[in-house]
């Protein structure tokens, strides 16, 4: 989007002027301190162990394929963005390795690391999981949440997918089996399924979970599999069924890889890590974890003392001082979906998602849902007015618009015409204030709804925030900076440069993509989410 607002010479000139200006007033703010570190992915879903016994983690979100060092966490791209997109991963029985881009509809495959990707199969949105035979070198995939099929696909890409089956339930993290037989979790069903690939015969081997992810084999024959609501992981017996939990785990768990000696690594989506689990006594080895997922919208609490981060995979809070992390809210636990970015009002958290089209009120004191608007286009950021309504970002439809009425079934739009509308404050005057991805901060008064411009010739502007004296900081993606913006006469002025912001938006996502979120403490203290190392930070005026 970015390419179609193309600035002026007289436009490029004045920006220039403005940050040589602003090389000497940056020194007002220190270099950016650390709050939450930086981790390994941006939310980690499938696992598998190649034949050389590298596990290896796929990331949807940070469109990314990483080896885990097993004893230490280290983790090092193996397949970089955006062709590394993987909801799972697996390894052939020649060692060739396939992968699934959920976001992308694309089927991806590689002979080895030297080989070039090859894509064999490509519009099938929400494709999922897959699965090799290793006795025919057969590949299967699955589409789930934005389709609900399961394919044959030709490893040359040379013939089109064969359809098995189709309306199954959603076959998430499966795997096939020594006859044959596909055998895997049906997530909208609570139910482990063994599939015949030849003409989509479905047997049930267990109907007693709430929301399966993912079923493997171990050398045995038994079968492990892990439940995301419940964040448990149970042993199955293959011949009647019968299950026998065997570690208790965190929610949000995604997916599951046994190793060649039937070690167990577990994915957790929430706390962007992986663990090992010890299947004689369920003990659990943290491998790596991340104190957020994605972060992108934040806030601070009234008092000053806490964030909360919209981590994408959840909601959680951060105490300022020690830098203590709290979960709020975790996707697949708890009832909320995707979350963005966030706003406070007196009683609730309002969360935002662009990718399901919902804007959540969610109560701060019992967590409990007081409304949910689905069917907005792609909302971006709301916030709760003092009158109950709610104004949300609609960023496909290029507008502003206000929810009201029972769960916000009401829907009016109050602003139009907006280019790239990405995040929104309610300002100290009380009007609405708005980053357009089109380079605008603009003002917008709710008694009329008239627009005014702050500033123009932002780059990418996504965050924004009001310091004390009334000025604006916003995150200007694009290059990679905080901005300070004089609402007076909407001069600019760079605080900090050089950030781990900006994370590139893969092939047909909004640029926003993982917004870039700022609040600014009582102190003047400005925080950020960092999209690119999943960190969060503030930077201290001196």
């Amino acid at each position: 989007m970015l390419s179609l607002f193309k600035p002026t010479l007289k436009a490029v000139a004045l920006a220039a002027l403005i940050l040589t200006g602003a090389a000497v007033q940056a020194q007002n703010y220190g270099k950016p301190q650390v709050v939450v570190a930086p981790s390994n992915f941006k939310g980690v879903h499938g696992l598998a162990v190649d034949k050389q016994g590298r596990l290896l983690a796929g990331s949807v979100v940070g469109m990314s394929i990483t080896q885990v060092d097993i004893q230490t966490g280290k983790g090092t791209i193996l397949v970089d963005a955006p062709q590394g997109q993987a909801d799972d991963i697996a390894i052939g029985p020649k060692g060739e390795m396939a992968w699934t881009s959920f976001l992308q509809g694309v089927l991806r495959i590689r002979d080895n690391d030297s080989a070039p990707i090859r894509v064999i199969a490509k519009d099938l949105p929400g494709i999922n999981s897959l699965a090799f035979d290793q006795k025919t070198g057969k590949l299967y995939a699955s589409q789930v949440f934005l389709g609900d099929a399961l394919w044959e696909i030709d490893v040359k890409g040379e013939a089109a997918p064969r359809l098995i089956a189709k309306g199954m339930g959603g076959l998430n993290g499966f795997e096939v089996g020594a006859d044959g037989w596909i055998m895997g979790p049906l997530w909208f069903k609570g139910q482990i399924v063994k599939v015949n690939p030849a003409d989509g015969e479905i047997k049930v081997i267990n109907s007693e979970f709430k929301v399966p992810a993912a079923a493997n084999y171990d050398s045995r024959g038994n079968i492990w599999a892990i439940d995301t609501k419940t964040g448990e992981l149970f042993k199955l017996n293959p011949a009647d069924g019968k299950r026998s939990k065997v570690a208790q785990l965190e929610t949000g768990i995604d997916n599951l890889a046994l190793d060649s000696k039937d070690n167990i690594y577990v994915s957790n989506m929430v706390d962007n890590g992986v663990q090992q689990v010890n299947a004689s006594n369920g003990s659990a080895r943290q491998i790596t974890k991340g104190g957020m997922s994605a972060p992108g919208g934040l806030k601070l609490s009234e008092d000053g003392k806490t964030l909360h981060v919209a981590h994408l995979f959840g909601l959680r809070s951060v105490d300022t001082a020690s830098g203590k992390l709290t979960d709020v809210a975790r996707m697949h636990g708890d009832h909320i979906e995707y979350p963005f970015a966030v706003t406070l009002s007196k009683d609730h958290y309002v969360l935002s998602s662009w990718f399901t089209g919902t804007v959540q009120l969610l109560n701060r004191q019992d967590k409990s849902t007081k409304a949910m608007a689905h069917g907005l286009a792609a909302p971006m950021d709301a916030v709760e007015m003092p009158d109950g309504t709610v104004l949300v970002l609609e960023l496909a439809a290029g507008a502003l618009t206000q929810l009201s009425g029972t769960d916000l079934h009401d829907k009016k739009q109050v602003v139009t015409g907006l280019q790239g509308p990405t995040q929104l404050i309610i300002g100290k005057d009380g009007a609405v204030y708005i980053t357009e991805m089109a380079g605008r901060l603009i003002r917008v008064d709710t008694s009329n709804w008239s627009q005014t411009t702050v500033a123009e010739g932002l780059a990418g502007p996504e965050g924004l925030a009001q310091t004390p004296s009334g000025k604006f900081i916003v995150a200007e993606a694009a290059k990679r900076q905080l901005t300070e913006v004089d609402p007076a006469n909407g001069s600019k002025r760079v605080i900090a440069t050089d950030l781990p912001i900006g994370f590139e938006a893969g092939p047909g996502l909004p640029p926003p993509y993982l917004t870039t979120g700022v609040a600014v403490a009582a102190d003047g203290t400005v925080y950020f989410s960092a999209d690119r190392d999943n960190g969060v930070y503030k930077i201290k005026p001196n």
